[in-house]
């Protein structure tokens, strides 16, 4: 009897090791991207904060929501909120520019300040792994869904688990993402 229960007891704890594990796997702080400045962003340096991920193009008609991204960002960055932009290419080619144009483009038009990342892809077999954990249930846990344009947003919880996938079309300063950050 005894060695039947001691038999449970480590059957338990390694399925609590396996579920803890799991819960790490599911979060946005196990990646690494590199910024258009050609720096190492840890994603682990994001603990405790919200998170919007937005993949962005300099040439798209949504384009102009720059501006409310980073009127969102200076509102709510010391609120522990954080917005971390991924200049992509994979729609229409709307986002040609190399790094160092991106970066050029988003200061000057729109005086962005909030962290942008290298462009990556966003869809199809060369995907970036953020965004495989993005768009996958398996990786993240919560649900699946496709990258539909430029400007898709996906809210990151202050535990850093995927918490809302948000159209392209809604904007940055939409009530259901205010609610959502202040609350």
């Amino acid at each position: 009897m005894k060695h039947r229960n001691l038999i449970i007891i480590i059957l338990m704890i390694s399925s609590l090791k396996t579920l803890a594990q799991k819960s790490q796997d599911t979060t946005i702080y196990q990646f690494k991207a590199m910024s258009l400045e050609g720096k190492e962003f840890d994603f682990n340096s994001l603990r405790g904060k919200k998170i919007m991920i937005v993949n962005t193009a300099s040439k798209c008609g949504l384009t102009p929501q720059y501006k409310k991204l980073q009127a969102l960002f200076e509102k709510y960055e010391k609120r522990n909120f954080v917005i971390v932009g991924f200049p992509a290419n994979n729609f229409l080619f709307q986002e040609p520019g190399n790094d160092e144009q991106i970066a050029v483009f988003c200061e000057k038009n729109y005086g962005v300040t909030f962290p942008m990342m290298s462009k990556i892809s966003v869809k199809g077999k060369n995907m970036h792994p953020i965004y495989k954990f993005l768009t996958q249930e398996i990786m993240n846990g919560v649900i699946s869904s496709s990258v539909s344009w430029n400007f898709q947003k996906y809210l990151i919880n202050s535990n850093g688990q995927l918490a809302k996938v948000i159209s392209p079309r809604t904007q940055p300063d939409d009530p259901s993402i205010v609610s959502w950050i202040e609350n």
